[in-house]
């Protein structure tokens, strides 16, 4: 199994507001703890119909969508994301699940961006900042299906290191768990998550549900 470690070199981030698929703009990047602002989810009214309401998302039109598939982004049809207005910083999280109905679920990991996103229903239902792979232990890219899922589990590789609500992706031991999400750390190879973001995370997937992990810099932008 992977734990976390720290590192002597900070995490790369962006520095800049960047348009990136699946989020507004000024979500993207983690900026340091001392000028973050606490993240909200603002989803505020109900409606007869069988989606979340709008307040507090933003609707992708199918010509974002093509774009992302394009650019191997995404693999999964979307229809909308979280309206995170503000910059999220190290441990921050959205989780907004309300009026989203029932259906399949799957996460995108964004390495460039240090952010994971949750989908039901082709609706985004949580978002947070993430920690990565370094020291020689990248964290892979692809496509993968959550092999096992464990609710209090240790590493038996990395000296009992805890890994909190655990969604095995590998053979080999790649996670994704809850971590200490703050500056200057990383994992083995593993996707950490704040462990309150990880519990929640933990209840809504299955065993079998596909996580897709991409590398760079989406190109989906929220109009």
């Amino acid at each position: 199994m992977r734990g976390v470690t720290i590192v002597g070199a900070v995490i790369a981030v962006a520095a800049a507001a960047i348009p990136l698929a699946l989020y507004s703009q000024h979500r993207a990047g983690a900026v340091e703890p001392a000028t973050r602002a606490p993240p909200v989810a603002v989803a505020t009214k109900a409606t007869a119909e069988a989606s979340p309401p709008l307040a507090g998302r933003i609707r992708i039109n199918d010509a974002q969508l093509h774009e992302a598939e394009a650019a191997g982004f995404v693999d999964q049809p979307i229809k909308t994301i979280l309206d995170v207005p503000q910059r999220m910083a190290y441990g921050d999280f959205v989780w907004n699940d309300r009026g989203v109905p029932a259906g399949p679920v799957w996460i995108r990991v964004d390495l460039g961006s240090q952010l994971l996103s949750v989908f039901r229903s082709g609706h985004e239902i949580g978002t947070a900042v993430i920690l990565y792979g370094a020291d020689g232990l990248p964290t892979p890219t692809g496509k993968f299906p959550i092999l096992a899922k464990w609710k209090d589990h240790k590493s038996a590789t990395y000296g009992d290191a805890p890994m909190p609500y655990t969604l095995r992706l590998t053979n080999d031991g790649v996670s994704i768990h809850g971590s200490n999400v703050r500056w200057g750390f990383a994992t083995h190879g593993c996707v950490g998550v704040p462990k309150d973001f990880a519990a929640k995370l933990f209840d809504v997937v299955s065993t079998g549900d596909d996580v897709l992990i991409v590398s760079g810099k989406s190109a989906l932008h929220a109009a």
